[in-house]
């Protein structure tokens, strides 16, 4: 992996973690459009660059992230799920990161549901309050987003307002979730193959982090901003469109499949 090709998965990393789109999926394709080879180092590099968004996620929501024991009791809650799942299905999770087809496949039927979620969920509780029951069932949401393509912030967003909580608190919400979520998955990874990260490529994984985090940044803000005004549709038609080219493509011949 060259340091362009590393900037470019990290500004991909950046722009769309925080967005129902899927990160994974969309540097996955990224990827592979790139011709860049999957090895172990790319591996844990696409997964480790998630600690520069965590960072943007506690810098621009430092006061509502420190709060009291009690929220975070209640992340570890909804994080559960998935720490599970994860741990019995690593394996599985890990050949479907490699899939152009499944990533396509998601983005569309994805896209397809972020088109009605306005309308299946537009009856906000008048309580916003974040409970442990409501913590867990975004937690169940998230478990979906393991499938490349479907999104973690899609899903769990998704899964907030299936409990009553607006857009924007169900955002803010999958966002912090996001911080012990990708810091285990993260954290996991560095363990798993720190032995394949040396002083030859260990500038690269920073440089990567950076970049993540401050596109992360930007991204977060005017997410939002349009999530607030427009809700999904938006997103939901650019999966649609994004996946159906995909297919085109493969059904045309194209190999997209990551080299490895």
């Amino acid at each position: 992996m060259t340091w362009i090709e590393a900037v470019i998965i990290a500004i991909i990393e950046g722009i769309t973690e925080f967005l129902p789109v899927s990160s994974t999926g969309h540097m996955i394709i990224t990827q592979s459009i790139l011709g860049v080879e999957s090895t172990d180092f790319t591996r844990a590099f696409v997964v480790n660059i998630q600690f520069g968004a965590i960072l943007s996620v506690i810098v621009l929501y430092w006061k509502k992230f420190f709060q009291s024991l009690d929220f975070y009791f209640k992340l570890f809650v909804a994080f559960i799920p998935a720490a599970v799942i994860g741990f019995l299905a690593g394996d599985l999770i890990d050949k479907m990161l490699e899939s152009v087809l499944v990533v396509a496949v998601m983005l569309v039927l994805g896209g397809v549901v972020l088109l009605f979620v306005d309308k299946w969920f537009n009856r906000p509780a008048t309580d916003q309050t974040i409970t442990y029951k409501k913590g867990f069932w975004i937690g169940v949401f998230q478990v979906i987003a393991m499938i490349p393509g479907v999104s973690r912030s899609a899903a769990t967003i998704i899964g907030g307002m299936a409990q009553g909580l607006t857009r924007k608190t169900a955002a803010e919400f999958s966002f912090f979730l996001a911080v012990p979520t990708m810091f285990a998955a993260s954290a996991y990874k560095l363990l798993e193959n720190y032995k394949h990260i040396t002083s030859d490529n260990i500038d690269i994984l920073i440089i990567g982090n950076v970049v993540a985090f401050v596109v992360a940044i930007a991204a977060i803000k005017t997410f939002i901003t349009l999530l607030t005004r427009y809700g999904f549709k938006a997103f939901g038609w650019y999966r649609i469109v994004a996946g159906l080219a995909i297919l085109i493509l493969m059904a045309l011949g194209h190999d997209l499949n990551i080299i490895g």
